[in-house]
């Protein structure tokens, strides 16, 4: 005796169930308030419509074939010696060719349009971008497991919380305490890695006033999953009086202050800082935010003075040199005459 089958209602109901669910949802990567997201919303649509335009006549095609072709079909044309056609051969070819030069061309065009490290030109389609304008500059640290956010040209500091001013330009310099993460605010731009010991870039500028959402998106350990942040796109007027808000209510963030926050913790509320030490993220980048820690900008310069047989290739007791007078002749960014104590010693 065969099974009761179900309703065949009932099978339609997990169907029914996940549209409903998938309603609810904001699909944010195709609707950003960002133009750079913008942008590159627009190059995920043109490269999907581009491929749909081979694979949905390949699907229709199959079926077609596999229909016409069964083996109970009557087919007058059928031809079992059949093994080439020109016609068809170009037609199988010349499409997808088409197509891949296509989407190499926008590819190479977008890849240096949409370089994170390349400033802006422009706040949105159709509006460039004033010539009086500065970007916003903001320092990210990403830590185990919160981010942390210095803006230098106003003195202040922030965990967990991102604010920016609406049609500013934002150039973001991007490093890491520990593991290489990844700083991703969906309806502002794509995703930038940071790394420990390196700086990455990235230039992007919010359109909308809103709150956004801002994570992680590259696993990174334990605290992960509560590694994420809001974003507040402000008009200029709210923005100033969040940076006032900051320097009124912080307290300062200076080096020690700087390694309690280091300490791995997870889902860290919102912190504000009124002041930072200047040379903090330089410090954070270079890693050397420790006493007696060695710049690794130090420490590369010494390497490449040894590398040419200039002063460096012995140690700085032999040749009776303290630290800072040896530091004090590399040449650095911070030191770029390289001027110091070393040009009257001998070596």
């Amino acid at each position: 005796m065969p099974p009761n089958k179900p309703p065949r209602g009932l099978l339609l109901l997990p169907l029914l169930a996940a549209t409903l669910l998938l309603g609810g949802c904001n699909a944010v990567l195709l609707s950003p308030s960002g133009d750079i997201a913008v942008q590159q919303r627009d190059l995920i649509i043109i490269s999907t419509i581009l491929m749909l335009v081979i694979i949905i006549p390949v699907i229709i095609l199959t079926l077609v074939f596999a229909y016409r072709y069964r083996a109970k079909a009557n087919n007058p044309d059928y031809d079992p010696e059949w093994n080439h056609s020109t016609r068809i051969e170009l037609m199988v070819w010349s499409a997808p060719l088409i197509i891949i030069i296509a989407l190499g061309a926008i590819t190479w065009v977008s890849t240096h349009r949409l370089d994170p490290y390349r400033p802006l030109d422009r706040l949105s389609e159709g509006r460039e971008l004033p010539t009086n304008v500065k970007p916003l500059v903001v320092e990210v640290v990403s830590m185990d497991w919160k981010w942390l956010f210095i803006y230098p040209e106003q003195g202040i500091a922030t965990v967990n919380e991102l604010a920016a001013p609406v049609d500013r330009p934002i150039q973001f310099k991007l490093t890491s305490t520990t593991v290489m993460n990844a700083f991703f605010v969906p309806a502002l731009a794509g995703m930038i890695y940071t790394m420990p010991g390196m700086e990455t870039q990235l230039h992007a500028v919010i359109n909308k006033a809103g709150t956004y959402d801002g994570m992680s998106s590259n696993f990174s350990g334990a605290g992960f999953s509560g590694m994420r942040f809001k974003f507040y796109g402000m008009p200029t007027g709210d923005f100033d009086k969040w940076v006032q808000q900051a320097r009124d209510g912080g307290n300062m963030l200076d080096r020690p202050t700087y390694v309690e926050l280091d300490k791995p913790s997870e889902r860290v509320p919102v912190q504000r800082y009124g002041k930072v030490a200047a040379d903090l993220y330089d410090a954070v980048l270079n890693r050397c935010v420790l006493p007696g820690q060695t710049c690794m900008k130090d420490q590369m310069a010494m390497d490449q003075r040894a590398n040419k047989g200039l002063p460096g290739r012995y140690s700085l007791a032999k040749n009776d040199l303290s630290a800072r007078e040896y530091l004090g002749s590399i040449c650095t960014s911070s030191n770029p005459t390289g001027a110091g104590v070393l040009e009257n010693k001998v070596l």
